[in-house]
């Protein structure tokens, strides 16, 4: 920093300035700084910022925040994918000092004698300011100087005009002794980054014959699973995610449920990568050619599915790699190479690889398979495990990988100690996995999220009710309506969700003594009949494409930063909204987290946050039954879980037009309005016997 102001405590600013921080394009950015000055004249702060092309955006001035703490706030908005830089600039204001004394003066009774160096000096600033605006307003500028020096004016009518130049010369101050901070970085991705659907399926289950007594199973392939492709586009989702489609390797290869002796036909885990067929820039032959790949890859782009590879960076026994770069693997003391273990977990299929025997080499290979699948038309990488492999390699991989194309994305399944998991989003990962399997209370949900959007410089979340190898016992036992509340938690908490196939038809039951399916499809081909389920009722995608429709429809669930929570009276019940301050667009959720019995809340809404002031009342509609509601800062809320376990609400004035769907409940006069309407729309998920599945058992 040079000059005369103090300019600290910047933000967004990522460990000291040392990695950039992160935003997307269309992204509504805060930038904020302490600035302060001796005395009492004026200070003024602005943003000098530049996109990639080096080119300087718009003058953004800061507005002060909270009186006499000195906190400045401005917000950017970058339009371009990569690396953006800013400096917060502070400066001596000589109009707002001026504007300042001369209307503490006026109303202490000071007359134009007393004030005569004030005129003059308003003279001086306006005259200053006659380059600095547009030409257009130069004529009022001339007009206020002239009104000044007219000294057969009243007072008030001498400096009426110049004061009203208050928002124009705010717009274009007059700029003194500018102090000029340091320059900071921030990342620009595509808005992917941050708004996404993911959805997981095996493309070897799709399509897949179960083995029977006189044949064994078939493996499905990249054609068939093209089939599947229009049912994960019909939910809403944009993100399809592969786990790896490489060859797997036969040594050690683990049979079903993770047994260690498989037989002839067991199809092995995706993730013993590497066989004599190749590694990891090759295709398991059992789903096709490259070219069915390509095909693959086509074909999901036409339903608006974006393909996500899986990044494994371990090998199979048999890896070409183990036999080629022996080096690349940690060698124990009776000569064998070790296997990956997490006590008391063993994984004799997998050998890890060493980054510390030939780290430029591992580099050089490591680099070349990313970008060979970069040039099949991938973008997203999903990253297994990379808190077991060191963090300057990822820093290196992925800013490496950027400067070839700027638009991959990755994201990190790390669920490991905070720490790594901050320090992995902070060199570079796009997405992050997060604890939110775990977070099962209303209370735990709130203060995790609070963290999470403390970080949201940095860290974006990507929130998963299940994946192949978590299965919580929350829907283990919850019943389908669990099912309902984990999804709606999960898409419109975060801006980023993802899902792991067979969560829409309910599989809930778990391998005995472990927090993962039985009969696991990491170890064995899992055929499933979506057109049945569905027909039968037994399908959630119907409830899930309406999650996902919300979430495309509304600017206001596409951000993490603007998530605030509201106070509701059941320790059961989590309330939050969501706004978007360009449309004004707003989402308000009232969840519960049991999935069993009926719980009923009061809320107590901070109405500034929605938009709203204290004393409004509002219409708000429900996107999950299509029923509106009179509503206003304290309101009763029943929620029952096989009806309806969430209320999700798009808030508007109760003089705007209902939407043609919905069914406007009567207003309730009383100060607390009811979620109970007699003339509501019944909900359109069914009735609580259709969802008590007689099929569920634990």
């Amino acid at each position: 920093m040079s000059g005369r102001f103090p300019i600290e405590d910047v933000s967004p600013v990522v460990s000291c300035g040392r990695y950039p921080a992160r935003a997307v394009v269309g992204e509504l950015v805060p930038v904020t700084a302490l600035a302060y000055r001796e005395g009492h004249d004026a200070l003024g702060c602005n943003v000098v910022w530049l996109g990639p092309d080096g080119l300087a955006r718009p003058f953004t001035r800061m507005r002060p925040g909270e009186p006499g703490q000195d906190r400045w706030h401005a917000t950017i908005v970058p339009d371009a994918v990569g690396e953006w830089i800013f400096t917060v600039e502070a400066f001596s204001d000589p109009y707002l000092t001026w504007q300042h004394a001369v209307t503490k003066k006026i109303a202490a009774g000071q007359g134009a004698a007393e004030l005569a160096n004030d005129l003059a000096e308003g003279v001086r600033v306006l005259r200053a300011a006659a380059d600095l605006v547009p030409v257009a307003e130069r004529v009022s500028l001339d007009e206020a100087v002239r009104t000044l020096n007219d000294i057969a004016q009243p007072l008030p009518q001498r400096v009426g005009p110049a004061l009203e130049l208050a928002d124009l010369l705010w717009e274009h101050p007059v700029r003194e002794l500018v102090t000029t901070g340091e320059t900071y970085r921030i990342w620009v991705d595509r808005e992917r980054a941050l708004f996404s659907a993911w959805y997981e399926f095996f493309p070897r289950s799709e399509g897949a014959i179960a083995a029977t007594v006189d044949a064994p199973a078939r493996s499905g392939t990249f054609a068939t699973a093209t089939e599947r492709l229009p049912g994960v586009a019909a939910m809403g989702f944009d993100v399809l995610y592969l786990p790896p489609i490489h060859p797997i390797g036969r040594v050690n290869r683990k049979g079903p449920n993770n047994s260690l002796v498989a037989g002839p036909d067991d199809v092995g885990s995706p993730w013993a990568i590497g066989a004599a067929e190749g590694g990891h820039d090759a295709i398991h032959p059992d789903l096709g050619t490259p070219a069915d790949f390509r095909d693959f890859v086509a074909a999901a782009a036409e339903q608006g599915l974006e393909v996500a590879m899986d990044l494994a960076l371990q090998c199979a026994p048999d890896h070409p790699w183990v036999t080629e770069h022996p080096e690349w693997f940690t060698t124990r003391a009776d000569g064998s190479i070790a296997y990956a273990e997490n006590p008391p977990k063993k994984y004799q299929d997998i050998y890890p690889l060493n980054f510390d025997n030939d780290p430029d080499g591992i580099r050089a290979e490591v680099l070349r398979v990313v970008l060979h699948w970069v040039g099949e038309g991938v973008k997203i990488f999903r990253v297994d495990n990379p808190h077991t492999k060191p963090v300057d390699f990822w820093h290196w991989l992925i800013w490496e990988v950027k400067r070839v194309d700027p638009d991959v994305l990755f994201l990190a399944e790390a669920f490991t100690r905070p720490a790594m998991m901050h320090g992995l989003a902070k060199v570079g990962f796009t997405q992050s996995y997060t604890y939110f399997t775990w977070r099962t209370s209303a209370a735990e949900m709130r203060e995790y999220c609070a963290e999470l959007v403390a970080s949201a410089d940095y860290m974006r979340p990507n929130f998963w009710p299940n994946t192949p190898d978590i299965l919580h016992s929350s829907l283990q036992h919850g019943g389908p309506p669990m099912f309902k509340i984990r999804a709606v938690l999960a898409a419109l908490l975060s801006p980023s969700w993802g899902m792991y196939a067979g969560f829409e038809l309910f599989e809930h039951v778990a391998r005995p003594g472990a927090e993962e399916y039985i009969d696991n499809e990491k170890y064995e081909l899992r055929p499933r009949d979506w057109s049945e389920a569905e027909a039968q009722g037994r399908s959630l995608a119907p409830f899930i494409a309406t999650l996902n429709r919300v979430r495309r429809q509304n600017p206001a669930l596409r951000h993490l930063r603007n998530l605030v929570f509201h106070d509701i009276d059941n320790p059961a019940l989590l309330c939050w909204s969501k706004r978007d301050p360009v449309t004004g667009n707003t989402v308000l959720v009232v969840c519960s987290f049991d999935s069993h019995t009926v719980q009923w809340g009061n809320t107590t809404l901070d109405l500034p946050a929605l938009g709203l002031d204290w004393h409004d009342r509002f219409t708000v509609h429900d996107e999950l039954t299509g029923a509106s509601y009179d509503w206003g800062q304290r309101n009763a809320v029943r929620l029952d879980p096989y009806l309806q376990p969430a209320h999700v609400f798009v808030l508007r004035r109760p003089d705007a037009p209902a939407p043609a769907t919905a069914t406007v409940a009567a207003v309730t006069p009383a100060p607390i309005a009811t979620t109970v309407p007699t003339t509501a729309a019944g909900p359109r998920s069914g009735t609580a016997s259709a969802m008590k599945d007689a099929r569920w058992t634990s």
